[in-house]
């Protein structure tokens, strides 16, 4: 990504590869990429796969010192329920350099994904809002005062492939599919916000790939799947290397642009 970010400033400023120092290359690159390192960093899903192996990745991928962490089962932090969200949040002391918002499920409330159109059922579209298209909104709606406005800040979100609309080819999962669509567009919509109020700010949606996880073990089969770790590893090296141009876009795992 630092390459491709090379790149497009040579070619904007029309500069003269001849005349374009070695070390000016290297400095560059270490700048576009220092956005999210020794940040102090809040993980909220803290006890997820995902979500925990950031949490326990981030000293040594983004240089994190500090990392706090939220989740229902150590913190009785509900996403869901704006009240739960607001307590959390105002306890915290400080700002955050980065935001790492890992909560989600395929199956909620006990609604399995849906095979087809015949399957849907209005409770079960209501459980995938809430989780994970509500909860994060929620997060986002009140996250702003532990966000630093003088300096580079970051909000990544978990999301899925599965939420493009453009890349849908497969059907199915339509309640799962629409939340985390929804939650792109939370996410868009947020970064435009957070560009007035915090100009250095980079807020993006992640896909994490296909994780092996106790939520995801029936339904990752033989298709390829990362361990949590390896999911954290990609995911915080993406983040490395995100800089405020990047805000308002999707990304997968290996830091490719995901069509919304």
């Amino acid at each position: 990504m630092w390459a491709r970010a090379i790149l497009q400033r040579i070619t904007k400023n029309r500069i003269n590869l001849a005349s374009f120092p070695f070390y000016f290359i290297l400095q560059y690159m270490k700048d576009t990429s220092v956005a999210f390192k020794t940040s102090r960093l809040l993980v909220i899903g803290a006890s997820g796969g995902i979500g925990h192996a950031c949490a326990v990745a981030a000293g040594k991928i983004c240089g994190t010192t500090n990392v706090t962490m939220l989740s229902r089962a150590a913190d009785g932090f509900d996403i869901t329920d704006e009240e739960s969200v607001i307590k959390h949040l105002k306890a915290l002391e400080g700002s955050y350099n980065g935001i790492i918002i890992a909560t989600g499920g395929l199956e909620t409330s006990g609604f399995k994904p849906e095979k087809s159109l015949r399957s849907i059922s209005s409770s079960a579209f209501e459980a995938q809002f809430k989780l994970n298209a509500i909860g994060p909104a929620l997060v986002l709606k009140h996250i702003g005062q532990h966000l630093p406005r003088d300096r580079p800040c970051l909000i990544a979100t978990l999301s899925a492939r599965v939420g493009s609309i453009g890349d849908n080819n497969l059907g199915g999962w339509i309640s799962y599919r629409s939340a985390k669509a929804a939650l792109n567009q939370i996410i868009r919509t947020a970064s435009i916000e957070f560009t007035r109020t915090h100009p250095q700010s980079i807020c993006v949606a992640l896909h994490p790939g296909t994780v092996r996880t106790s939520l995801t073990k029936k339904y990752v089969g033989k298709n390829p799947a990362v361990f949590p770790a390896t999911a954290a590893q990609n995911i915080l090296s993406v983040l490395a290397g995100l800089t405020p141009n990047h805000t308002g876009q999707f990304f997968d795992w290996r830091g490719d642009r995901v069509e919304w």
